[in-house]
């Protein structure tokens, strides 16, 4: 014991100057190539984890289904979902009472000795300096605490942690509603690549065809060489319209891949679905419109519980100004062998008060109030911009069927065209030149006519995004992929036919 005793003082500073020395030579430690491609190709069979094989074409209803099941982004709000209904559940438990065990050991080098006075003559004792305790005691303590301040305060903010779930649900309902949005979109460029990417690889080879019968000509001094050159850089001038047609499909089929989360290599066809779009959306009262946003829309659901959240730091803040009153309870042991009694129960209440809280009590219920109306006000600010939002989708939503109709209707008329100069090519009685220019033509109307329904779908899910519409499925992540397609594939139906919800979407 006595080795021990002078020992300890030397190791307790040598310790701390070996921990000291040992945090102030850390170096950092950069990452190696190695360490990068293992992550990465980790992080890619990850992102391709539990995702069931594309068989077949790819329908809307299955891409919007992937899109929910399996994009990255989606998974990221969902995980953020569960991280803050598991800060709720852990938040919940500081409303209970506190209950510490401890234990402690004390050692001293001298004894503790102490002398005493009389306490009415003020004259040392005669007695000698006595000892009070040993040199060195264990000591336990299960103590079981309770503060009514700490319990209010914890209250309010299990109150702020439960909005934050909802608002992390709405965050969600959010990002489902902007990705059913850009797979509809997404998913009409796919359709109309794969529609018109042959169509454009052979005007570009009738293109290249015709430039070289000119080139031909030219040489031979068959045609006025003017004439020649007028002619080459009109087929040229065509050339470019495909090379841009075929530029604005090329990554079509990528942007929908990484929104349904399939291997980006992976060559797959999509099955165009009926280019229909309602127009009993365009027809539906305006006030239908906004009563079903203002009940369901994300945003506007997000700023009452930011509300409710600032209502209740209001009254956390107050709560400071109150006294503090903790009670306190538990059983204590020590084997110190001149305590006459090493094991007993000690009860205690305490109050406490800030005086000088209150004078920052006026500031604190000013900054208060104002925490209040500006949660208010932005939730003011937010349904009135919803109600403009609602308008605005409305009337892009009108105006992108209108401009549907119009393209689709020149897109006959150059097709019928660019079919009678076919016909009249073969009979010998057009040039190669009005043939491919009328191919062209017709193959820009195509695409303008495919943009515009990418367009009318965009503004679709645009005005349906607003109202809150989402497909009426619970736990997407964990439903088989069939039973989600034709969950969605039921609502979209629904969508398409103008019919709104009877109950609120949650």
């Amino acid at each position: 014991m006595l080795i021990r005793s002078r020992c300890l003082p030397l190791l307790l500073p040598l310790s701390a100057a070996l921990v000291l020395s040992g945090c102030a030579s850390y170096t950092p430690t950069p990452l190696i190539q190695s360490d990068l491609a293992a992550a990465s190709r980790a992080d890619r069979q990850r992102a391709q984890q539990d995702v069931v094989p594309l068989q077949g074409p790819l329908s809307l209803d299955e891409a919007v289904a992937r899109a929910l099941k399996y994009n990255l982004a989606r998974r990221t709000r969902l995980m953020e979902e569960s991280l803050a209904q598991g800060q709720l559940e852990v938040g919940a438990y500081d409303m209970l009472p506190k209950l510490v065990a401890s234990a402690g050991y004390r050692e001293r080098d001298k004894d503790l000795i102490t002398r005493s006075k009389d306490s009415v003559t003020g004259r040392p004792s005669l007695a000698n300096p006595y000892i009070s305790s040993d040199r060195d005691a264990v000591t336990t303590d299960l103590s079981f605490t309770w503060s009514l301040l700490d319990f209010g305060q914890s209250y309010y903010a299990t109150q702020q942690n439960a909005d934050r779930v909802l608002i992390a649900a709405e965050h969600r309902r959010k990002a489902m509603h902007n990705l059913i949005q850009d797979v509809r979109t997404a998913f009409w460029r796919a359709v109309s690549a794969q529609k018109l990417q042959g169509k454009v690889q052979a005007g570009l080879a009738a293109a290249e065809a015709a430039l070289a019968d000119s080139r031909k000509a030219e040489a031979e001094r068959l045609r006025n060489p003017l004439d020649a050159l007028r002619y080459q850089r009109q087929v040229l001038e065509n050339v470019r319209l495909l090379e841009a047609v075929s530029q604005e499909l090329s990554t079509a089929r990528l942007e929908l891949a990484a929104l349904v989360n399939l291997p980006l290599a992976q060559d797959f066809t999509v099955s165009e679905p009926a280019e229909t779009a309602a127009a009993a959306w365009h027809s539906m009262p305006v006030e239908q419109l906004e009563e079903f946003a203002i009940a369901n829309n994300a945003e506007l659901r997000e700023s009452f519980y930011n509300a409710r959240i600032a209502s209740a730091e209001s009254r956390r803040a107050l709560l400071k100004l109150f006294p503090g009153l903790s009670f306190s309870y538990g059983p204590k042991h020590s084997n110190d062998s001149y305590l006459i009694n090493q094991t007993w129960r000690e009860t205690g209440a305490q109050i406490s008060f800030n005086l000088l809280g209150l004078l920052s009590a006026p500031s604190q219920m000013r900054l208060a109030d104002a925490g209040v109306a500006v949660a208010d006000q932005r939730r003011v600010m937010t349904q009135m911009a919803l109600l403009a939002q609602v308008h605005i989708a409305r009337l892009q939503y009108g105006n992108a069927l209108r401009q549907f109709d119009r393209a689709n209707t020149i897109w006959q008329l150059d097709s019928s065209i660019a079919q009678h100069v076919a016909n009249a090519q073969q009979a010998q009685t057009q040039t190669q030149l009005e043939l491919v220019s009328n191919q062209t033509t017709a193959l820009l109307s195509e695409l303008r006519r495919f943009q515009a329904l990418a367009q009318l779908h965009a503004a679709t899910g645009k005005l349906q995004a607003t109202l809150g519409l989402e497909p009426a499925v619970s736990a997407s992540a964990d439903l088989p992929l069939d039973q989600l397609t034709a969950a969605v594939g039921s609502s979209m139906r629904q969508w398409e036919a103008g019919q709104l919800p009877a109950v609120s979407a949650q």
